[in-house]
């Protein structure tokens, strides 16, 4: 296994102006990490290729792996023109990936922030050919560069396994597969285990985080919790802390015999790079002893 964090993990340090994107490599190398997950969130980098150089440079020089790049997207469009509007956006970042030696892609397919009557299932098949048709249009254009490009479950409108596996056997390209977030299943009140015994087969990077959990009726008076699509309440926790399943987890993964990226994600309230230190600690414990 390849042991990483996301570079959303850091997101406070660098919104507080505590860090920058060269200072997240730097730190993530010195920490033990094998790879970087980039997350354009406090930083961009497709309007910034002197940047960019700059990042592939520093990694290069530590001999970190940028193993990823995750950003938002949205395939729903009520016209044509815009659709395909969104579809050379993100064709510029695929051009970006190529350009420095990136290989592994994860986009949206919807806006993440959905209201209640857009999270069914109906709104689903409703804009299921856009779904489709949007994910192919980029997977073969990345295709070329020998990019993959994935779906997360990520976002309440496609983020139950079901749905994740719907899209992904509509896509039906080689080079389209699952960025797999052991957690997320928690956002739309999945048992994140069935979820993860299902979309492990597709599966060509995971992402490691653990949440603690209450339920609707005894709802938190503070803190950073936000609902979940049936009205419970999650809040990010640091790995291994949370009430996450995650020794099960690491079996069902050791099990499968998946033998890639472990991208560490944290977006809990405690400080930021010792909750990262801390998870990093946790999974090399849950996949080495």
């Amino acid at each position: 296994m390849k042991y990483g964090l996301s570079s959303y993990s850091l997101l406070d340090a660098i919104n507080n102006d505590e860090m920058d994107i060269l200072d997240v490599v730097t730190w993530v190398s010195e920490q033990g990490f094998d790879h970087l997950e980039l997350v354009p969130y406090g930083y961009t980098l497709v309007d910034n290729y002197a940047l960019a150089d700059k990042l592939v440079d520093r990694a290069k020089s530590l001999g970190l792996e940028l193993s990823n790049y995750a950003l938002p997207a949205n395939f729903i469009h009520e016209t044509e023109a815009d659709f395909l509007e969104e579809v050379e956006r993100l064709k510029s970042h695929v051009d970006l990936l190529n350009h420095m030696g990136i290989k592994h892609m994860r986009h949206d397919v919807t806006l993440f922030t959905l209201p209640p009557e857009c999270r069914t299932i109906s709104y689903l098949e409703k804009h299921l050919d856009q779904i489709v048709r949007g994910s192919q249009l980029l997977a073969d254009y990345a295709a070329q560069f020998g990019i993959t490009t994935t779906i997360e479950n990520h976002g309440m409108a496609v983020q139950h396994s079901d749905r994740v596996l719907r899209v992904v056997e509509k896509v039906n390209r080689d080079n389209f597969n699952v960025t797999l977030d052991v957690g997320n299943f928690l956002c739309v009140d999945e048992d994140p285990l069935v979820g993860i015994k299902k979309l492990l087969p597709h599966a060509s990077l995971i992402h490691f985080k653990d949440f603690y959990r209450k339920p609707y009726y005894a709802p938190p008076l503070n803190g950073k919790w936000f609902d979940t699509a049936s009205g419970n309440y999650i809040r990010g926790a640091i790995l291994g802390q949370g009430d996450l399943h995650l020794v099960e987890t690491a079996k069902l993964i050791k099990a499968s015999g998946y033998d890639g990226y472990l991208t560490l994600e944290f977006e809990g309230m405690e400080e930021c790079r010792m909750a990262s230190q801390l998870g990093l600690e946790y999974l090399k414990h849950l996949f080495e002893e």
